[in-house]
C-alpha cells in the first residue's frame, strides 16, 4: 500500500513521552506544570451543557459561512474590544486549526510558504504538512521582553512566502503584538503583497487588562483574524471557532472561503445556536482562570526571588511562563530528571527554543500542586546545575 508523503511523520514515541507514560501507569505522583485542559483544572463552568438545548438545531440549515445568530455572536465579541465587524466578514469553523487549514488553502498554492516568529507552537508544522505548506521561522528576540523582529521576517521572505502568522498573545511566550510591530509587519505585506494571519485565542488573558484585537484590520493589508471558544470560553471540547476577514479583496476572499467551508460543512447546529449564550458568559470562567494564573504567577515569583539562577521572562499574557535556566545540560535531561522527581514540565524546543537553557511551565494548574511541582524544581537545579550563582 502506498500513502501520502505529506503524513510520513515521525509518530514513534521518543524516551521522554515513553517516561511520562510508563510513570502515569505506574500511578506514582506528578506535579503537572504543563496542563493545558481547563475542563481539568478544577474550574466551575455553570450552564454550560443548558445552551445545547435550544430546539431551533434541530432544524438542518446548512449555512456554509455559519448561521446568522452565531456569527452577530462573534460581532458583539469584538465589539466587546473596541473592534467593529460584520457578519458577512465571518466564517465559523470547528476549530482554529480547522481555520488554519482554511487560510492555507485560500492563500497559498502548494510549496507556498508561511512565515511565523519563533517561539511557537509545535502544531503548525503539523497543519502545513498537511496542507502542502511549509512553515518558515523568524525568531523573536528578547530584550527586556520580546519583540518581533522585522528584519528577521524580511531575511525569512522567498518569492514563494505568502503569508506572515501571528499568535497574539504569542504561546507561550506571551508577547503581545504592539501596534508598531504590527504596522512594521503591515509594511512588509504591502511590499511583498502578503497576508497577515494573526491568532487571537489569548486574546482575553492579558496581565494589564488591555488588550486591542486586530480584527479591525490593518489599511491596504488582507488580515485574517482566527480565535475562538477553547480559550475564550474554556471550552476546547465544543469545538467552535471561527475566521474574521478584512481588508482589500475582501468580498473574493470571503467567496472563495464559503466555498471551502461549504465543501466540509463542518460546524454543528446546536454549538452553533449555543454559542451566543457561551461568548456572552465568558466572563464566569475567564474571571476564575485570570485569578488562577496570577495566583501561579505570584507563587512562581515568590520561589524565584532571591536567587540569580533561574530568571522567569517577562510575559504581558496568556496561560505560560518562560524559564531561562542554567544550560548545563540539554533541556530533555533535565526534564527526564524531573520526572524522575515527579515534576512534568515543557522542554523549551517543543516551542523551538534551542535545546538547553529553556524551561515552559502552565500556570494553569491547581494551586497546591502547581506550587510543589516549582518547588522541587528549584531544588533540583539549585543542587545539579550550579546552585545560587552570581
Amino acid at each position: 500500500m502506498r500513502l501520502s508523503r505529506r503524513t510520513n511523520w515521525n509518530t514513534e514515541e521518543n524516551d521522554l513521552a515513553r517516561a511520562h507514560r510508563e510513570r502515569v501507569e505506574a500511578e506514582l505522583p506528578i506535579a503537572d506544570l504543563t496542563a493545558s485542559n481547563p475542563t481539568r483544572c478544577g474550574f466551575r463552568y455553570d450552564g454550560v451543557l443548558e445552551a445545547l438545548g435550544d430546539p431551533r438545531a434541530m432544524d438542518y440549515d446548512p449555512q456554509p459561512r455559519g448561521l446568522p445568530a452565531a456569527r452577530e455572536a462573534v460581532c458583539r465579541y469584538y465589539a466587546d474590544h473596541g473592534a467593529k465587524v460584520e457578519p458577512d466578514q465571518v466564517v465559523l469553523t470547528t476549530s482554529t486549526s480547522e481555520a488554519y487549514s482554511y487560510l492555507f488553502r485560500l492563500l497559498c498554492d502548494a510549496g507556498s510558504e508561511i512565515l511565523v516568529p519563533e517561539p511557537s507552537y509545535p502544531l503548525f508544522d503539523f497543519l502545513a504538512d498537511l496542507d502542502d505548506v511549509r512553515m518558515k521561522r523568524a525568531s523573536f528576540v528578547y530584550d527586556h521582553g520580546w519583540q518581533i523582529d522585522g528584519e528577521g521576517f524580511r531575511r525569512a521572505m522567498t518569492p514563494e512566502t505568502r503569508a506572515i502568522m501571528l499568535v497574539h498573545p504569542n504561546n507561550p511566550t506571551g508577547h503581545f503584538t504592539k501596534r508598531w510591530e504590527l504596522e512594521e509587519l503591515g509594511k512588509l505585506c504591502r511590499e511583498f503583497d502578503l497576508s497577515l494571519i494573526v491568532d487571537e485565542v489569548f486574546l482575553d488573558y492579558s496581565w494589564d487588562g488591555k488588550a486591542e484585537s486586530f480584527a479591525g484590520g490593518l489599511e491596504d493589508v488582507p488580515v485574517y483574524v482566527v480565535s475562538g471558544l477553547s480559550k475564550i470560553a474554556a471550552l476546547p471540547q465544543m469545538k467552535a471557532a471561527w475566521i474574521v476577514a478584512t481588508g482589500p479583496a475582501r468580498a473574493e476572499a470571503m467567496s472563495r472561503l464559503e466555498v471551502i467551508a461549504d465543501t466540509f460543512l463542518s460546524m454543528n447546529a446546536p454549538v452553533q445556536w449555543a454559542l451566543p449564550q457561551w461568548l456572552g458568559g465568558r466572563e464566569g470562567i475567564q474571571g476564575q482562570i485570570r485569578a488562577r494564573v496570577r495566583t501561579n504567577l505570584a507563587e512562581l515569583d515568590r520561589q524565584l526571588s532571591g536567587q540569580r539562577m533561574i530568571e522567569r521572562l517577562r510575559l504581558e499574557g496568556g496561560w505560560y511562563a518562560t524559564l531561562r535556566i542554567p544550560a548545563l545540560r540539554t533541556d530533555e535531561e533535565t526534564v527526564r530528571a524531573l520526572l524522575d522527581r515527579g515534576v512534568w514540565v515543557h522542554p523549551g524546543y517543543f516551542f523551538g527554543m534551542a535545546e538547553s537553557g529553556w524551561l515552559v511551565v502552565s500556570l494553569l494548574g491547581a494551586t497546591e500542586e502547581f506550587s510543589a511541582g516549582v518547588t522541587t524544581l528549584i531544588e533540583y537545579l539549585g543542587t545539579n546545575q550550579g546552585g545560587n550563582r552570581n
